[in-house]
């Protein structure tokens, strides 16, 4: 698709055969950077970044809740469907709600298998173990002050499980042959493993933003089958497990229901709820491109404290690679939903989008982790977001200026819209939670999601801040599929009522937006699907307009 020709000239669409062209250039600036990019951890990849990211899935389900709400609802389940294996990593390990259910769940699985194993009469070691693995990154302060340096990481004896890690005892797991194994890796300074990721018996896999922690934030997560759950069982076994055999050996058992998988009814285990609690469900048996996109760590920030010197490169990792890419790529609408936004370079790429006539929409959190914010990037997201809309004022003055001089040019290609909003909680809603104690109302956004001309779509660990972009591992996976784009992005709109607090938005920038769904529904009525976008008011459902001139000041 090229640029638009006109202010008026609003029939362009979308170019949905552009993946071929995306996977190439990302390729190129991968394999140009190659020898630089030898040691990362991981750096399986490097060699031949297609064979070993580029796959197919079959998304299965979109999950939007509270952390504890997609353990318990989502999460827990899985794992209590599990026939021999279960991989769960994630980043953050605190006592909380999660932990205390999923430790609920172990126990109770481990008492139901233990059950059925002595009803059958027969020998306890005819059974296979059901081996389950816990990777985790951060613990505490004096956990990561102490924490070992070696890739090894370190694993956790039986004896700590209970106690420090808020799980079941040995005994108790041993009994139901359940074979747990809980093992962490940091590195000092700044250098968490972010990624986070369920995978059972190598067959499904789950991809939430959430950590097993006590925050009532605002989560999502994917689910997914087919080939790339081959490629995220290489990711860990490059990062985690470096013994992991390449196939799940075959488990003999006794031919009977002993060890069928229990349902969380026959366990007795409750779910929590949450007023975002939202599931779409693709039953579709089609798979779409999809791409691995990990992102090593990096112990050197790269700071540099003279105020007159360019930003520093991102190093670049395929996460990296691919959201800047992408980014470039846009030729008409880019949403953004992120935690933080301290990323010099998403900024810069997010100018130059604007610039190029494509309209931007952001929606990131107010005040969240304002202390981590200043550690790893030196600033903060609202500062950023003032430096954002400044520089796009001056972009709209100047364009101002340029076609009051009937400059040619600048009547060709129009600055494209920008649209900036807080999460915040439903007021009405979190009375509703205070006064139901079963019930979440989120407080912030914690959900990672760029869509891009509504056809890619990247989930997963990775911020648009400073640390994901620098110094953390992280771990994306992205999508090439105008279905899953219009799910997902309505599926988030339809939660993000009545959550958004306005903070800036280009003039008239909705209305456009409606009236360039409708232009483009009557010019070509055979793209009517094809050329489905998801707005600020389509798929956010805003509330209310917000002008510039009445818009909080940063």
């Amino acid at each position: 698709m090229t640029s638009r020709s006109s202010p008026n000239d609003r029939s362009a669409y979308i170019e949905f055969g552009s993946f071929p062209r995306f996977k190439d250039d990302w390729k190129a600036s991968l394999v140009k950077r190659a020898p630089a990019l030898h040691g990362e951890f991981p750096d399986y990849h490097v060699s031949d970044p297609e064979a070993s990211l580029v796959s197919s899935s079959n998304v299965r389900s979109f999950h939007l809740g509270t952390g504890a709400s997609i353990y318990t609802q989502l999460l827990i389940p899985a794992i209590i469907g599990a026939k021999y294996e279960v991989i769960l990593v994630t980043c953050f390990w605190a006592p909380s709600p999660t932990l205390s259910a999923l430790k609920d769940a172990l126990e109770k699985l481990a008492e139901n298998r233990r059950e059925r194993i002595r009803a059958s009469g027969l020998d306890t070691n005819i059974f296979p173990p059901l081996r389950i693995r816990i990777c985790f990154s951060s613990r505490s302060f004096f956990q990561k002050l102490f924490h070992t340096w070696s890739k090894d990481g370190y694993v956790y004896p039986p004896s700590t499980w209970s106690k420090r890690l808020g799980l079941p005892s040995p005994e108790v797991l041993e009994a139901g042959r359940i074979d747990l194994r809980v093992k962490s890796l940091f590195f000092l300074p700044f250098s968490v493993m972010h990624p986070k990721f369920l995978i059972v018996d190598r067959e499904r896999a789950w991809l939430p933003s959430c950590n097993v922690s006590w925050e009532v934030w605002l989560e999502g997560c994917v689910e997914i089958a087919g080939d790339a759950v081959a490629g995220l069982v290489e990711f860990y076994r490059q990062v985690w497990d470096k013994q992991l055999e390449s196939q799940l050996t075959a488990q003999v058992g006794p031919d009977n229901e002993s060890l069928r998988p229990p349902s969380l009814d026959e366990l007795g285990l409750t779910t929590a709820t949450s007023p975002v609690n939202l599931r779409d469900i693709f039953l579709s048996k089609s798979t779409i491109p999809t791409v691995l996109l990990p992102s090593s760590h990096h112990q050197n920030p790269k700071f540099d404290l003279v105020p007159w010197h360019e930003n520093p490169s991102p190093p670049p990792t395929p996460l990296n690679c691919a959201i800047l890419q992408l980014l470039d790529m846009a030729n008409h609408f880019i949403y953004m939903q992120t935690p933080n936004l301290t990323s010099a370079a998403v900024i810069d790429k997010l100018l130059e989008a604007l610039k190029r006539g494509v309209n931007v929409a952001i929606v990131t959190s107010k005040r969240l982790m304002l202390l981590e914010q200043l550690v790893t990037a030196g600033t903060t997201t609202s500062f950023c977001l003032r430096y954002l809309i400044r520089r796009y004022k001056k972009l709209e003055a100047e364009q101002s200026r340029l076609r009051s001089n009937f400059d040619v040019e600048a009547q060709q290609i129009r600055l494209g819209f920008l649209t900036i909003d807080y999460f915040r909680p439903d007021p009405d809603r979190e009375a509703d939670c205070i006064e139901d104690e079963t019930t979440e109302e989120p407080v912030q956004s914690h959900l990672k999601l760029t869509l891009v001309d509504g056809q890619y779509v990247v989930l997963g660990s990775g911020n648009m801040d400073r640390a994901s972009w620098f110094t953390s591992q992280e771990l994306g996976i992205m999508f090439h599929s105008k279905d899953i784009a219009t799910a997902v992005g309505t599926a988030v709109g339809n939660v993000l009522s009545g959550r958004r607090q306005p903070v800036f938005s280009s003039s008239a920038a909705d209305d456009e937006l409606v009236r360039e769904l409708r232009q483009d529904d009557t010019t070509n009525q055979s793209h009517r699907e094809n050329s489905r976008i998801i707005s600020p008011t389509e798929a956010g459902q805003r509330d209310s307009q917000c002008s510039d001139h009445d818009s909080p000041r940063l």
